[in-house]
């Protein structure tokens, strides 16, 4: 990675400094040894955009987004610089190459013309805001011929001059000035995101000023760089999955955007729209549902067919043709599987708002149908629906992740002399929630004065955590231990690392298949039986073992050996 040259930014944006979260400050090398520093990524951002990313009080970078991006920087063992400043200009430096990569950026259609896109990490919804003794509207279709204040560049302005809207928007450029503006007595409507805009009227105390339409319109919101630089999105796409794993995503969320995040959609929006456009979407609702359960099969069928297709490619080359196969199957899933994760939970927010007026309608009317069925039924039944239709979602996503986890190779990577007990300190603290969840008996024997082994840290680091997410899921309460410990296999010149659990076990006839790619005991629980085959992968190219010993209701234990880094690696 290029280091990128300093942009000429606003006063303000030039407060903030290099924030840089290298991977060797969770494991320290031995002493002479030089290790080689972690790249360097720009990433671009706004400094007026809270809760997502703006710069404090004290001039330094701080917001949802920051949080987010020094966690990835961390867990994927990178160095990020924040360069802040005007919209307008980080998309230039963007295009330039100044910036790699920009943190917080809704997806549109033209946008993904020039840009590649990871997928999103949350969705932010718009909203319209206006003076409490202003004009009204509920709709972005009600702001035609209004005076309509935006953020410069942002995604309402786009949406709004696509519309025919240009002539009569005002730009500003930070949202608090569009929503100062406001308050001030001047032009009609603030369109702009919901959270940031409720974050600015408390800041300032804006109390002339409030929301009068939510969610009037939901974008995908996450990561892009230049096209081109797939590479650099790949690596932020897999921080961002080890953070959902390990629970630290969501802390991040629940700290930044939790406290912000509205109840529901206003009554009097339900009350003005009412029966007659809830019909129609609880029809497709139904539709959607039907659909859900059709793709849920075809999964399966899918995933059937890919293990007769291992079946056949054992004696040619079997393990390539297969990673070809199930990377083309989770592309082809993906898309329509966040389709549905991107709306059911809006049609399960709309239908819990519209419960009540469905209710009085009931006790005014008498009784009615929703999609040919009895509206009392359906009252109770179309919530399970959508949880269930949000639950297949959340599993085909997993199944996925693990399929794309699978897929994935590297073509050549970079093996180095590597701290065995380092790499395990950092792997302890990436699930160490999971750990103090599953256990109370959690023991870590490193041995001390340990050779280095020569592997690639964050390879390594993968295995690790598969292998004490294992021994958690075996353990039947927290009172059974796991134990983590080091030592040196003298003979053979390699590094043993054995985990330990006093979990249920594993029947014997199930021992040699372990590392057989979909075989798995936790399918009903979860499991794709793709995360040992992918470790035991890793430990291949390493030139080391994975075994397992087991016996049912005495635990298991992995015995992972990596053979040592040879004198002239190290020197």
């Amino acid at each position: 990675m290029r280091r990128s040259p300093a942009l000429a930014l606003c006063a303000a944006a030039a407060l903030a400094c290099a924030v840089s979260a290298p991977a060797v400050a969770r494991a320290q090398p031995f002493e002479g040894v030089a290790a080689a520093p972690p790249p360097r990524v720009v990433v671009g951002a706004s400094p007026a955009y809270p809760p997502y990313e703006y710069l404090d009080r004290n001039g330094q970078p701080a917001g949802y987004n920051v949080d987010l991006t020094r966690a990835i920087a961390e867990v994927m063992g990178m160095q990020v610089e924040f360069r802040f400043g005007r919209w307008a200009e980080m998309r230039d430096g963007l295009m330039d190459g100044t910036i790699d990569i920009l943190q917080g950026i809704s997806y549109s259609d033209e946008r993904a013309k020039i840009l590649e896109f990871a997928p999103p990490h949350a969705i932010v919804h718009h909203a319209i805001f206006a003076r409490k003794d202003g004009p009204r509207a509920s709709s972005l279709d009600d702001l035609a011929g209004k005076e309509v204040i935006v953020f410069r560049g942002g995604i309402l302005d786009e949406l709004l001059t696509a519309r025919g809207y240009g002539d009569h928007l005002v730009r500003t450029g930070t949202p608090a000035d569009a929503l100062r503006l406001l308050a001030s007595g001047k032009h009609d409507f603030v369109a702009l995101a919901l959270l940031p805009g409720i974050h600015i009227v408390r800041e300032l105390k804006l109390t002339n000023v409030v929301v009068v339409a939510q969610r009037v319109a939901a974008e995908r919101y996450g990561y892009a760089v230049k096209k081109g630089n797939s590479e650099l999105l790949a690596r932020f796409d897999e921080g961002l999955a080890i953070l959902k794993k390990t629970g630290r995503y969501d802390e991040i969320h629940a700290r930044w955007l939790g406290p912000l995040e509205p109840v529901g959609v206003p009554w009097q929006v339900i009350a003005k729209w009412g029966v007659a456009v809830l019909l129609p979407l609880l029809a497709v609702l139904g539709a959607t549902v039907l659909w859900s359960r059709s793709l849920k099969r075809q999964v399966e069928l899918r995933t059937r067919e890919v293990l007769q297709h291992q079946a056949q490619l054992v004696q040619a080359d079997r393990m390539a043709a297969l990673g070809v196969l199930v990377s083309g199957v989770a592309h082809e899933i993906n898309n329509p599987n966040g389709l549905i994760l991107l709306d059911v939970p809006i049609l399960k927010a709309a239908f819990d708002d519209a419960r009540e007026v469905l209710d009085a309608h009931r006790a005014e009317h008498g009784p009615f149908q929703l999609a040919g069925l009895p509206y009392d039924r359906m009252r109770d039944e179309l919530p399970k629906m959508i949880d269930e239709m949000m639950a297949a979602g959340r599993r085909i996503g997993h199944i996925v992740t693990d399929l794309k986890d699978f897929a994935r190779r590297e073509d050549a990577p970079r093996l180095e002399p590597v701290d065995l007990d380092g790499v395990v300190r950092a792997a302890v603290r990436l699930v160490e929630n999971k750990i103090s969840k599953a256990t109370s008996r959690f023991e870590v024997d490193l041995a001390p004065g340990l050779p280095r082994v020569r592997g690639n840290a964050q390879r390594i680091e993968q295995v690790l955590v598969n292998l004490l997410l294992n021994a958690c899921e075996a353990l039947p309460d927290p009172s059974r231990a796991v134990r983590l410990a080091t030592r040196r296999d003298a003979a053979r010149r390699a590094i043993v690392l054995e985990v330990k659990d006093e979990g249920v076990g594993i029947p014997p006839e199930h021992l040699p298949r372990l590392t057989d790619p979909f075989f798995t005991t936790k399918r009903e629980s979860g499991g794709t039986g793709l995360g040992l085959s992918v470790s035991a992968g890793i430990v291949k190219e390493h030139g080391g073992t994975l075994e397992f010993r087991s016996r049912p209701g005495a635990g298991t234990t992995a015995i992972l050996t990596l053979p040592e880094a040879h004198e002239e690696a190290a020197a």
